[in-house]
């Protein structure tokens, strides 16, 4: 259990109950996190290059993976396959099988930058991040002269939406997909798009700014059924409502990384953060593309 802050009651009777638990630890930089329906827990380990899976009820993380890409951002497609960011310029997929096929590693010839974070949209089509953090820890030269928002199509063409973020990162859908969330990290700030017929993106405008003391940046990103907007930042996670209003931020004994909704009412929250991976009960479900209906 951890005590609430003046900034975690600013979220009483409104998200959160406030308890927290940290589920396991001794990680090196934890990331990606995704509850699979069978009842588990996957979220990556970006410098051990090591996918870990985490069931409950057991002591502690088991490996699924590695090596993993390295691993980033990790989500599920409609028919439940692991869709991966990998750091070392791809996208990946694991077959039911087990093989692990490339969905998108190039652009118009030249090799993406570092894909980061990833959502599925109801029609199928995949979106992602690709900006050039991940470059440092591979070594690989920039081939693109731009930091991009993709769209994997359902025939697998690769469709860049946009090239004007300094470091596109965390991204999700409103509960409807009529709106994108794509954060930035390197401006601290959070853009929304309207999604249009086809897909595509348009009418990009600053949601919300994240700006402030503590460790953090916008990085990883969800919304709840009611539309509240979730982003990691400075000094925890940064709620906000449908309209950008801050509602409030969560701390946590580590700066968090990334998040996702789990157990089978989502209303659980995991959260990694650094050396750890943390949970805690909320009032609201979260919100999940309809990629399984």
């Amino acid at each position: 259990m951890v005590n609430k802050s003046s900034k975690q009651r600013a979220l009483d009777g409104i998200i959160f109950d406030g308890t927290m638990e940290k589920i396991a630890g001794g990680f090196q930089f934890t990331e990606g996190p995704i509850w699979v329906p069978e009842g588990h827990l996957l979220f990556s380990d970006i410098p051990a290059n090591i996918i870990y899976k985490w069931t409950p009820g057991t002591p502690k993380p088991e490996v699924f993976r590695t090596p993993s890409g390295p691993s980033n951002g990790l989500t599920l497609d409609r028919e439940g396959r692991l869709l991966t960011c990998e750091l070392a310029c791809r996208i990946s997929r694991t077959e039911e099988n087990g093989e692990v096929v490339t969905l998108a590693d190039r652009y118009r010839g030249n090799r993406l930058n570092s894909p980061n974070d990833i959502v599925v949209k109801s029609d199928g089509g995949v979106y992602f991040t690709d900006p050039a953090y991940g470059l440092r820890r591979t070594g690989l030269p920039k081939e693109l002269d731009f930091n991009g928002v993709y769209r994997i199509e359902s025939d697998g063409d690769l469709t860049l939406l946009d090239d004007t973020f300094e470091g596109p990162n965390g991204l999700a859908f409103s509960p409807d997909e009529a709106v994108l969330y794509v954060d930035d990290s390197a401006r601290g700030h959070i853009r929304a798009f309207d999604v249009e017929a086809g897909g595509v993106l348009s009418n990009g405008h600053l949601f919300a700014e994240l700006r402030g003391p503590g460790e953090g940046v916008p990085d990883g990103m969800k919304v709840d059924i009611q539309g509240n907007v979730y982003c990691t930042g400075p000094g925890g996670i940064w709620v906000f409502d449908e309209a950008g209003e801050k509602l409030g931020i969560l701390e946590f004994p580590e700066a968090p990384a990334n998040l996702a909704w789990g157990n089978n009412d989502l209303k659980t929250l995991y959260v990694t953060a650094r050396t750890g991976i943390y949970r805690v009960r909320t009032q609201i479900s979260g919100a999940l593309s309809r990629r399984l209906h």
